[in-house]
């Protein structure tokens, strides 16, 4: 991914943050020389000094397969909000641009056993379920529920490469920076009020 510098994110708990809130993503493998995508809930994990991605296919999603011989590296794409920045909001003539947030993974993959997939199965169950009453939680399910797991098959990729980018207008004078966050206040898009939020959170980065 291109990113400039002034737009290049390197705190690893700030990304780690950003997957776990954003986990949504999207896995990029290839197959016969052809790029591949699945859309998926996925979870970041650091243990023993590194760090993992892990997640689970539909068993009749051939893309799982591409994962077997876990010798070609794999990409994730996680995306945070986006927004269309009119150049109308500055202090002098310019082009208009694109603010956004996103992370790209590169790693090795490997498929999870049974066993590993139950648990990982249990932890992302647990994260989305805990603070609901009642609760799925993999310890409540029904024998007969829980064989459903053989219809997927999960994996497992260690990070080697992360490229995290947030284009938030950075490269604006403070007046152009204030005013895009006001205007994107106002433009009744969720997008937009999430950007104008983390351009927010980055004012002290500025000073």
């Amino acid at each position: 991914m291109y990113i400039p510098s002034r737009f290049k994110v390197t705190d690893a708990a700030e990304i780690a943050g950003f997957i776990q809130e954003n986990s949504f993503g999207t896995i990029i493998t290839i197959e016969d020389g052809k790029p591949i995508a699945t859309h998926i809930p996925m979870q970041f994990h650091q243990k023993h000094e590194a760090s993992y991605i892990t997640g689970h296919f539909a068993i009749a999603n051939p893309q799982w397969k591409t994962m077997k011989n876990g010798k070609e590296k794999v990409l994730v794409i996680f995306q945070g909000p986006h927004a269309y920045i009119s150049s109308t909001w500055y202090q002098h003539e310019n082009v208009p641009t694109w603010n956004y947030q996103a992370i790209h993974v590169y790693g090795m993959p490997r498929i999870l056993n049974d066993q590993e997939l139950e648990e990982d199965l249990t932890a992302l169950l647990e994260k989305y379920e805990r603070h609901r009453s009642p609760a799925v939680l993999w310890e409540n399910m029904s024998s007969e529920t829980k064989k459903q797991i053989k219809g997927i098959v999960g994996f497992e990729i260690k990070i080697e490469e992360i490229q995290a980018a947030y284009k938030l207008s950075q490269n604006r004078n403070e007046v152009d920076y204030q005013q895009i966050i006001q205007q994107l206040k106002q433009e009744n898009n969720p997008n937009a009020a999430q950007i104008a939020q983390q351009m927010e959170k980055k004012k002290n980065d500025r000073r």
